[in-house]
């Protein structure tokens, strides 16, 4: 029945409907080695957020994606297959493909710049020299999109970034990750009820 309700929408509907569904991406990259690294925070909240509302990542084309529904919104969540460097192939993709405009795509990343466990939601910025987003940025042709960068710190000698950044979470963080992991999940819901503003408001800084 659901293809006759559709023949009945109105033009204002099919305006509005475009604006209730969001793209939320977790950067990352694929493959075991990979899952507790620093640079797969992306991954990782998407994997908690899906995890606690008992959803089920399924791969298709250029990621694994899962779907939440929420007071008349629709979240999907896509963690990229395309490893880091191409990241933007499967963000161009999916926000073409399910019709979502750049306003309601969050990219979730890791942040060097940031101490750990930091938070900073905001509207644009530069790629900041994160491979990830340098790929995104290319593609969409913008440098204005939403963003939600997760502090990992710098805390590493000259010449050992690359280790450090694909090495994996200490003791210390793993207990501090576990509080880190569920506000994040919060973030993620107010980001699609409440909106960017209100949502850069409420968590930046906590």
């Amino acid at each position: 029945m659901k293809w006759l309700f559709n023949i009945f929408k109105t033009k204002e509907e099919e305006k509005l409907e475009p604006m209730k569904k969001f793209l939320i991406v977790g950067l990352g990259n694929i493959g075991s080695e990979y899952v507790n690294t620093r640079h797969n925070i992306g991954f990782k909240i998407l994997d908690f957020f899906a995890n606690q509302e008992s959803l089920s990542f399924q791969n298709v084309k250029l990621g694994a994606i899962t779907e939440y529904k929420i007071k008349g919104r629709t979240i999907l969540l896509l963690k990229p297959n395309t490893y880091m460097n191409l990241s933007g192939k499967a963000v161009q993709y999916w926000m073409e493909k399910e019709n979502i405009a750049k306003e309601n795509t969050l990219i979730i990343t890791d942040d060097l710049n940031l101490s750990f466990g930091t938070i900073r939601i905001k509207t644009k910025g530069s790629d900041g020299g994160h491979n990830g987003l340098k790929s995104i940025q290319q593609l969409l042709n913008t440098t204005e999109y939403p963003r939600f960068r997760f502090g990992i710190s710098d805390e590493f000698k000259k010449g050992q970034q690359v280790k450090y950044v694909l090495g994996e979470w200490g003791e210390e963080e793993k207990e501090t990750l576990k509080e880190r992991l569920k506000l994040s999940a919060e973030i993620i819901k107010s980001f699609a009820l409440a909106g960017l503003n209100n949502t850069m408001n409420t968590y930046n800084g906590k």
